[in-house]
């Protein structure tokens, strides 16, 4: 399959400015297991770290990305997953590559791989930015156009084929080439074609850039005359080596305020005012992937935008949590300080319509249900490592035979007096409010409380591990599998060594999901586009975490995949 990739590069303009179509095509490419989206790293002027083309993808570039021409790369990926998964990719990319490839009479392996590098490289522009003559010039100019334009760079490693190419191009169904030069250099685009015009132009021969539109041809131009790449971009050239290697299948970047203006100006998805400018604050999103025998491994990073008064706090304390429950766990996400986890999210979105729940609803919410402070009573004493996991029920009667897991959340205590007062006020309000019974019991000798609902069924059960570590659990009664401490942990099963990423460490946060166990067992939330196939050719995934330096984060995940059943 390595055909599709410059087909992928050369597709037409896409006519929505939504940030969800812009990103949907890596969505595609990376969803269950696929992975096809990343920039790859290559030797350039600035940095043997930075990616093809990144001298060369003007700045306000949306998304960009590098997919490998290696054809045994390619032939690797098809190993992955299930018939189902791979019908889905072959369905998109054999359409893209019959829309501009073969339709146009060329031929990759003819025409292009003879003169192409290791990798080429993929950008989305924003629409073109002007400002209209009435008005002032902005020092940040917002799109009037609604059209995104697609610029394709490929290396050049043998420039007298990649001349002749463009010499010679073959003959259209419709339409005709013609010759214009811009700023010196050559440029071949066709013109009268219905559904746009190619342009194309050759940079000192090393690079070949082929557009969708006339105009983005002569932006990345400008940006490699005048430096204003994405080479020069605030924070790129010195985050992308870190998460540089050797031959990836791909690589990413994604321009995260450029991408929020779009998004806030499309139709039915309008951005508040205060979400923009949060997200003004970031900078830059990228990633790379590698084919590793048992899966796809992406190593990621992200960074505030230089001139952001926020910075992070290098606080990497996790990895405790997964070594205080069972082997049989199917989810547990954790953290290294709930405070402020919850500080972050608050703070980023806050008024945000897309967040999953907004800090405004969590804190109102706390505070009638429970009559407590979310903040003064509970986050108070949460300043250390917390996790929240899934554990299936093991029923020992029938009175508990309808739950199928229970819901643990654990928290290291930063000061257990306060901790002791909170949930003593926690159990009074369940006592007197909801008429729970509250209940002292003990497990494997030591001592837990267990709420009991009015109908005798126990609802919830809280106690303490390891002398500073607070637990809550809801649903099933599983307290009896991490009192005492399993013998046989979730960090010692082969599943988590073989997906959890031991990189970045230290960590401030790591996420394990079984997902063959807890798609059999438990729905799961629709997140992206069928998603049931992607998740039928997924074992589990892996997350590690941590914050690198007061301006960026660093993110290893691994997709851990089943092997396609050819017959």
């Amino acid at each position: 399959m390595v055909l599709p990739i410059v087909s992928v590069a050369m597709k037409k303009k896409i006519k929505k400015p939504s940030l969800v179509l812009t990103l949907s095509a890596a969505g595609l490419l990376i969803g269950g297991g696929s992975a096809a989206y990343w920039l790859l790293t290559q030797g350039q002027i600035f940095s043997k770290d930075l990616p093809v083309g990144a001298t060369i993808i003007p700045q306000d570039a949306l998304f960009a990305v590098s997919l490998t021409t290696d054809p045994k790369q390619w032939q690797q990926l098809r190993q992955y997953g299930t018939k189902e998964t791979q019908a889905e990719i072959d369905k998109n990319l054999v359409k893209l590559r019959d829309r501009f490839l073969t339709n146009n009479g060329y031929d990759f392996q003819k025409d292009i791989q003879p003169w192409v590098g290791n990798e080429v490289t993929i950008a989305i522009l924003a629409p073109q930015a002007t400002q209209p003559p009435p008005k002032p010039v902005s020092t940040n100019p917002e799109p009037t156009s609604s059209q995104q334009s697609m610029v394709m760079i490929l290396p050049v490693k043998n420039p007298e084929q990649a001349q002749s190419l463009l010499a010679q191009p073959k003959s259209l169904k419709q339409g005709k080439w013609i010759d214009r030069t811009y700023e010196g250099f050559p440029i071949k685009q066709t013109d009268g074609q219905t559904s746009g015009n190619l342009s194309a132009t050759v940079l000192d021969g090393r690079y070949l850039v082929i557009a969708d539109d006339p105009k983005a041809t002569e932006r990345a131009i400008d940006a490699y005359k005048n430096k204003t790449s994405l080479a020069t971009t605030g924070g790129f050239a010195d985050n992308f080596p870190k998460i540089a290697s050797y031959q990836p299948f791909a690589q990413f970047y994604v321009n995260v305020p450029t991408a929020a203006r779009i998004a806030a100006a499309a139709p039915n998805r309008q951005l508040p005012a205060q979400v923009l400018a949060q997200l003004q604050n970031n900078q830059g999103l990228a990633g790379t992937i590698q084919l590793e025998p048992q899966g796809i491994r992406l190593k990621g990073v992200s960074w505030l935008n230089p001139n952001s008064q926020r910075v992070l706090a290098v606080e990497n304390q996790a990895g405790r949590m997964q070594s205080m429950v069972p082997a049989e766990t199917l989810m547990m996400l954790s953290g290294g300080n709930l405070q402020r986890f919850w500080a972050d999210y608050a703070l980023t979105s806050q008024g945000n319509p897309l967040s999953p729940i907004t800090p405004e609803q969590l804190r109102s919410g706390v505070k009638s249900l429970i009559n407590m402070d979310l903040e003064r009573d509970l986050l108070r004493w949460m300043k250390g490592e917390f996790s929240l996991s899934v554990i299936p029920n093991t029923p020992k009667d029938s009175s508990t035979a309808n739950f199928r897991a229970g819901l643990l959340f654990m928290v290291k205590a930063s000061d257990r007096t306060l901790a002791e007062a909170s949930l003593k006020q926690l159990d009074d309000v369940m006592k007197t409010q909801y008429q729970f019974t509250i209940q002292p019991a003990s497990v494997a000798g030591k001592p837990v409380t267990n709420w009991v609902a009015p109908y005798g069924t126990l609802t919830a059960t809280h106690g303490w591990l390891d002398g500073d570590v607070a637990f809550f659990i809801f649903g099933a009664p599983i307290a009896d599998k991490i009192v005492p401490k399993p013998t046989n942990t979730l960090a010692s099963t082969i599943p988590f060594q073989q997906t959890v990423p031991t990189e970045p460490n230290p960590t401030n946060g790591q996420f394990f999901l079984d997902v063959e166990q807890a798609a059999k067992n438990f729905p799961l939330p629709n997140i992206i586009p069928n998603q049931q196939t992607w998740l039928g050719a997924t074992r589990s995934i892996g997350v590690t975490t941590a914050v690198s330096d007061n301006r960026s984060t660093r993110y290893d995940i691994f997709f851990a995949l089943k092997k396609v059943e050819h017959s």
